[in-house]
């Protein structure tokens, strides 16, 4: 599949920022055998400063700008075509989750996404054992792995509402869980630690979503924003398999990939600091476009 992004982010503030500076994670992933960046653009208002390029550990690709005049407001924009695979269907070949440990064990790297690396807490996904009975609940050890993770997704889309006022982008995971609402951020951290707390390692997904309902049916929840989701280990032999909770389904080829981490701390879209007071506001603007391909 072929598809046009555009996505705009404005940032407000209440009273002038003196200076400001940010890593910005917005623009699709290039991905070999996954998807493809034709040709992308990420322009700012005011223009940085100064500009660096970054690659961080996990391989995504960054920008970190700086502002050092005083300003009102700051502008993201990305124009990007993106070619992303179509997604097949899941076949499991994953072991049974007693037998996952000792895969884990058999692996003898410590590179970026070796299972190691997310399989223990993170920075905003703890181990809690409110979430580890809930996983327990849906999961036991003579299931395949990928039916673990799918089981578990499904319960908590079945039991979690979605809901945008519920929380903000620093709610703790564990809050969300109890009230059993939130974003797509939510779900995704609240499963995370389900798997986790099974011994499943599982990472998050930045991205976006591209939905087409036939008629009649509501688009998916989440096509209006940056969305995100979940990578699960499933065994040496299959890997990774991504999994999206808030729409209960496998990632496929609607799924566009921007960023891959452990929690959202790793990957989000902007981050940073600024010399400044009081509140400000942000607005997001999102289009993913299929592109029809025209014959030679």
């Amino acid at each position: 599949m072929l598809y046009d992004i555009a996505l705009r982010i404005e940032y407000g503030y209440e009273n002038s920022a003196e200076q400001s500076r940010h890593i910005v994670r917005l623009m699709p992933a290039d991905l070999p055998g996954e998807q493809r960046l034709v040709a992308g653009n990420l322009d700012y208002s005011p223009q940085p400063d100064e500009l660096e390029n970054l690659t961080d550990f996990f391989g995504n690709r960054a920008v970190e700008v700086s502002f050092l005049q005083r300003h009102d407001e700051i502008v993201f924009t990305v124009n990007a075509r993106i070619e992303r695979q179509s997604g097949d269907d899941v076949l499991d070949t994953s072991p049974k989750l007693a037998r996952l440990a000792g895969e884990i064990a058999s692996q003898k790297s410590v590179a970026p996404w070796v299972p190691h690396h997310f399989v223990t807490a993170s920075a905003r996904v703890p181990i809690d054992p409110e979430t580890t009975a809930f996983g327990a609940e849906h999961a036991a050890p003579d299931m395949s792995v990928v039916d673990c993770v799918s089981a578990i997704g499904k319960a908590l889309n079945q039991q979690m509402r979605y809901d945008e006022e519920a929380t903000t982008v620093d709610t703790p995971m564990i809050e969300a869980f109890r009230k059993r609402h939130g974003v797509c951020q939510d779900f995704s951290h609240v499963m995370i630690a389900c798997l986790r707390g099974l011994g499943i390692p599982a990472g998050y997904v930045s991205g976006f979503l591209r939905t087409n309902p036939p008629p009649g049916s509501p688009r998916l929840e989440g096509a209006d924003a940056m969305h995100a989701w979940v990578r699960a280990w499933c065994g040496t032999g299959m890997g990774w398999v991504e999994y999206d909770p808030t729409n209960a389904m496998f990632a496929g080829a609607d799924h566009i990939v921007v960023a891959r981490g452990r929690d959202y701390g790793d990957v989000a879209p902007v981050k940073g600091v600024m010399r400044s007071y009081g509140e400000h506001a942000t607005k997001h603007q999102v289009d993913v476009v299929p592109v029809e391909r025209t014959a030679p």
